[in-house]
């Protein structure tokens, strides 16, 4: 389970651009032996970038991959790398949780309207849901992070 847990987000990804080859490449193979396109799959595979993203955002956060906190951290002592990994973990878990906020919040509002997306014309909450699954992953890998760097000798 633990193991799992580890890589779930690695999973999601690997689950999600699965999905946009087959209908990138299905897109594809439709064009070239007819006259006809599936450009409706477009907005799967553009949701499932943003999802990638998000998620691919999670990842690097687990690993500790962020761009410039290296920069920040690696050449200072070990009492102000403390508190920049506080300071730090504080501004990014700040920001996943406002945007967390206005993405449920936007699914909630997608769902009691239930708006529709204007090429497949199904509902938009049905990509929004997974989102937010997103930015929770994310808050949990940044106070994981914060807690081995804790745990690591000074």
């Amino acid at each position: 389970m633990k193991k799992a847990w580890q890589h779930l987000e690695e999973v999601i990804c690997v689950v999600i651009f699965i999905v946009m080859l087959v209908l990138g490449f299905s897109n594809v193979v439709v064009r070239t032996m007819t006259n006809y396109s599936l450009a409706s799959t477009q907005e799967i595979v553009i949701n499932g970038m943003v999802a990638l993203t998000l998620y691919g955002s999670a990842i690097a956060i687990k690993r500790g991959q962020l761009l410039a906190v290296g920069f920040l951290i690696d050449n200072v002592t070990v009492k102000v790398r403390r508190l920049l990994q506080v300071v730090i973990s504080v501004a990014i878990i700040s920001t996943l949780v406002v945007i967390l906020y206005y993405m449920v919040d936007l699914l909630s509002n997608q769902y009691q309207l239930q708006i529709r997306t204007s090429a497949l014309q199904t509902k938009a909450w049905y990509y929004t849901v997974i989102l937010p699954p997103a930015f929770v992953l994310m808050i949990i890998r940044q106070l994981e992070w914060l807690s081995t760097q804790f745990k690591r000798p000074a």
